[in-house]
């Protein structure tokens, strides 16, 4: 029987973890066997598996080894076949049909902010999941929990994505981009001259979620108002459950009920502004709720279906995202991640048009 690459396995588990949203430790574990066995010449890698010496490698532990040796047999690793048998059920109606339609993700996170994982992990693992961009948001320099990016840090960020573009498979690109902090009155946390090179521009509000309603109504307004600001993310600031360990950020074991604002006055902005409310499709946010989502429909919103993801295997929560917008008649044509980036990138760049 013809042997497995099985780097590609182990990046393979690691992925359905993620995507699980299982402990850290244990992704890790499977991403760095992976990262030596792909090093690791082809005859030492069958030497060792013969000689039962793969566990001595540096980040390969007994359980790895065995997935190792399971894949140059030829099988796939019993590891990965219990996780592709267990991984769930299929989307259904409105929501797969939405989850087809949408052709890429406007918010993840990578290694240079508070994600896990390079920026070329999270792009090969966009193509994987089926897209044909990924915007790459990393967090704004006053969200120093989450290591944001300085406007010299987000310059080099700049030319390297522009390099990487010119490797990755044709047909898929990274578009840049930002989750950029919601300050106190309303501006946006980094340089206007940055914010105006970027393709895509999310803005989500991280610190004293606790204001009353009048003064954090002001603060979203100044910033939906603002021509850099493309998406409002995240827009309630609600955790409905204990966040898994998958990411720095969202660590804490605490779930957080919505920040107060005026809703209606709000999501008129969006309209008026031509701006996109996030259907953020993090397990831990699902944000907005639905009965404001329901309300966003109403009044005509844009609709962004992101998945703020932090780890590569993370890509593919878009599904629980799309389940929520199928439930509150989201029409794909209002989806921006729906349109092609080209179109997309129109979209944005008119945004900054109407400084």
């Amino acid at each position: 029987m013809a042997s497995r690459d099985p780097a590609a396995d182990l990046r393979r588990i690691a992925f359905l973890l993620e995507r699980a949203n299982e402990a850290t430790y244990r992704v890790r574990a499977f991403r760095s066997a992976a990262k030596t066995v792909a090093a690791l010449p082809a005859a030492e890698l069958a030497e060792r598996t013969a000689e039962g010496t793969l566990a001595k490698l540096p980040g390969v532990g007994d359980v790895t080894a065995r997935c190792i040796t399971e894949s140059l047999a030829g099988e796939e690793p019993v590891y990965l076949r219990r996780l592709e048998t267990t991984e769930g059920t299929d989307l259904q109606g409105a929501a797969a049909a939405l989850r087809q339609a949408l052709r890429g993700d406007c918010h993840a996170h990578s290694d240079w902010s508070d994600g896990g994982s390079p920026i070329e992990e999270m792009a090969l693992a966009a193509v994987e999941v089926g897209h044909e961009y990924l915007v790459l948001t990393d967090h704004s320099p006053r969200l120093t929990v989450a290591r944001g990016l300085t406007a010299d840090r987000l310059r080099k960020q700049l030319d390297y994505v522009a390099r990487l573009n010119d490797a990755l498979p044709d047909g898929f690109r990274i578009l840049t981009g930002i989750e950029v902090d919601i300050l106190a009155d309303g501006s946006l946390d980094q340089e206007d001259e940055l914010l105006a090179r970027l393709d895509v521009v999310v803005g989500s509000v991280h610190s004293n979620l606790r204001d009353e309603s009048p003064k954090m109504t002001r603060r979203m307004l100044a910033a939906i108002a603002n021509p850099h600001l493309d998406i409002l993310g995240h827009m309630t600031g609600r955790k409905v459950s204990a966040a898994g360990e998958g990411d720095r950020a969202h660590r804490g074991g605490r779930t957080r009920p919505p920040s107060t604002f005026d809703l209606d006055k709000v999501l008129a902005a969006c309209v008026e502004h031509g701006k996109a409310v996030e259907i953020n499709s993090r397990p831990d946010r699902l944000d907005p709720p639905k009965r404001m989502l329901t309300v966003a429909v109403e009044a005509g919103c844009l609709f962004s279906i992101d998945t703020d993801a932090h780890a590569p295997g993370q890509l593919d929560w878009q599904r629980y995202g799309c389940e929520r917008a199928a439930l509150c008649g989201v029409p794909a044509d209002r989806v921006v991640n729906t349109w092609s980036a080209e179109r997309l990138l129109e979209w944005t760049a008119g945004h900054s048009a109407a400084e």
